[in-house]
């Protein structure tokens, strides 16, 4: 059975994570924006974030000219059922959180896994 958790709780889990983010690292990300939805796309039933953008490591001199920000995707949905309390809720929100931005800034799965943030 799901967690029982507000949309409006939940937004507040993952600012709560976005804030847990060392200052230094938050003042380098750069045209990027996080949202919430309730569900991952079609076919990606079981993730429970998603980064669409360009990585900062990959981005040319030329990238910002007209660019849109990208986007970190935090999912509702998925994350409340593969949880079992709210404090576990919290705990992967900031996990998923740090895994995204960590996108953001160029870093692969792989290495993220390695990291423990996966």
């Amino acid at each position: 059975m799901p967690v029982e958790m507000s949309e409006e709780e939940f937004e507040d889990a993952v600012a709560d994570g976005l804030d847990a983010l060392p200052e230094e690292l938050t003042r380098m990300m750069s045209n990027v924006v996080v949202l919430v939805e309730d569900e991952p796309p079609e076919g990606e039933e079981e993730i429970l974030g998603l980064y669409e953008g360009i990585p900062l490591t990959e981005r040319d001199s030329g990238w910002d000219a007209g660019a849109l920000p990208d986007r970190i995707l935090v999912f509702r949905g998925p994350t409340l059922r593969a949880c079992e309390t709210r404090e576990e809720v919290v705990e992967e929100v900031a996990v998923t959180v740090v895994h995204e931005v960590g996108h953001h800034f160029g870093i692969s799965d792989e290495r993220l896994h390695e990291l423990g943030w996966a």
